[in-house]
């Protein structure tokens, strides 16, 4: 017999912790390798840690609302067959002192009681049940009991779901507010701290007039606004311009796209065949498809394509196409639909968001010629592209030179120029260029 520590998987390259919300399996109970052990949340997504391996849980590490860092053991599971953990533990050394030693995992501890000592505990009364990340939440928030019982819920019985309480939290956050009144509430630290409430730093005054409204940002919002932040600090950004023309690969689909669509099952849309030119391009120039970390650089073996979607709030999120470069044009049309109809939905998992090398934006898509991306640390590169236009342009013959209608796009390439020379950036997004422009009008699908 074995023990196979089960750890909480990587979630994408700005999560590093999660919550336990709730535990499908007991201790004693039988697991199939790949059967969901636990699920968790994120600010990104909500998913199923999966088991690795056949076996019988035996022990778990944490308890339900417990905040989790990415590559904790959070539970043990013992096999018949002689399987080595990622920590190599073995049957005569306990894992459960193993990770109750570190400060990480005591920091964390102190962080959950501090919460629990500031909120009291929520709990579910009569009918109205709360869920432990509804519960979890309304602590984070410093939500009351008896302010959560106010919460109207959509769910089944009329339970508060998670979308019924984050919205509650943004709209009582957005709530107009008085200048007058936020500057006297930010221009108080002493007498807050005075009854015992232990509050940060006071921020600058909120200035504004009695017409205006004052909207807290959404915690995803604060979020994405910490990385772009983040992201300038870190990379020297610099841009290259390129216009395409993009008239055979109009025409080509215009042709194609229905017998295409009774066929597979599916729309082709231009955003499949613009991944396939930047994972060929990205092959040819592997110095594009790399990361920086402290002095070294870590030249990526995989071609794995971010690709930036908008989800239904409005904020936008990156799943990424794994090995993007082995994929022919009907794979990647499946692969871009599923992962753009399940960020639509919410319904991404944290493998759908981890392990991206490079990153494409489709600004085109709301009306914009073209854009500088911020880059998506830690790659080093991001391309967008700008909308299709019908426009007047030269056309050059072996006959001679003529004014004709042509569709084109811009690309702006937004590189990291710690790393990636001029040369190298203009290079790159110069092939792009021209494998768009080189697509054979009787190509078959």
């Amino acid at each position: 017999m074995a023990k196979f520590e089960l750890k909480l998987p990587k979630m994408g390259e700005s999560v590093a912790e999660a919550t336990i919300t709730s535990w499908l399996k007991d201790v004693g109970d039988t697991i199939e390798a790949d059967e969901a052990v636990f699920e968790i949340a994120t600010d990104k997504v909500d998913s199923e840690v999966p088991s690795e391996v056949d076996g019988v849980l035996v022990e778990k590490l944490f308890d339900v609302d417990a905040v989790v860092q990415v590559g904790q053991t959070i539970a043990v599971i013992e096999t018949e067959a002689d399987v080595a953990s990622s920590s190599e533990a073995t049957q005569t050394e306990p894992v459960k002192q193993e990770v109750a030693e570190p400060a990480a995992v005591a920091e964390v501890s102190q962080a959950v009681t501090a919460a629990q000592e500031a909120v009291a505990p929520i709990v579910s009364t009569g009918d109205r049940f709360y869920s432990p990340l509804v519960r979890n939440i309304a602590k984070q928030e410093g939500i009351s009991q008896t302010e959560l019982d106010t919460i109207a819920g959509s769910g089944k019985d009329g339970r508060v779901t998670k979308n019924d309480i984050l919205s509650y939290v943004d709209n009582r956050s957005s709530q107009p507010a008085p200048a007058k009144v936020a500057t006297q509430e930010v221009s108080k630290p002493v007498a807050a701290q005075a009854n015992g409430v232990a509050k940060k730093a006071a921020p600058a005054p909120i200035v504004a007039s009695g017409d205006d409204e004052i909207i807290e940002m959404t915690r995803m919002g604060k979020l994405i606004a910490h990385h772009m932040v983040e992201s300038v600090q870190t990379s020297a950004h610099v841009q290259s311009f390129i216009e395409a023309d993009v008239t055979k690969i109009w025409n080509w689909r215009n042709k194609v796209k229905n017998e295409f669509k009774q066929r597979e099952g599916e729309n082709l849309t231009f955003t499949p065949i613009f991944m396939e030119a930047v994972a060929k391009a990205l092959r040819d120039f592997p110095m594009m498809n790399i990361s920086v970390q402290g002095d070294s650089i870590i030249k990526k073996k995989h071609i794995n394509l971010g690709m930036a979607a908008a989800l239904p709030d409005g904020n936008l999120i990156v799943p990424v196409i794994k090995d993007a470069d082995q994929l022919n044009l009907v794979g990647m049309t499946k692969k871009v639909n599923d992962l753009a109809s399940r960020a639509r939905e919410n319904q991404l998992k944290p493998d759908d968001i981890a392990g991206g090398t490079y990153t494409v934006t489709n600004v085109g898509t709301f009306g914009s010629i073209m854009g500088t991306p911020i880059i998506n640390q830690p790659q080093v590169g991001i391309l967008a592209l700008g909308a299709i236009r019908k426009v007047p342009a030269v056309v050059e013959t072996p006959e001679g030179d003529f004014i004709g209608i042509r569709y084109r796009m811009f690309m702006s390439h937004s590189y990291d120029h710690r790393v990636v020379n001029g040369a190298l950036g203009g290079q790159f997004v110069k092939a792009v260029k021209d494998y768009l422009e080189a697509w054979d009008p009787n190509r078959e699908i």
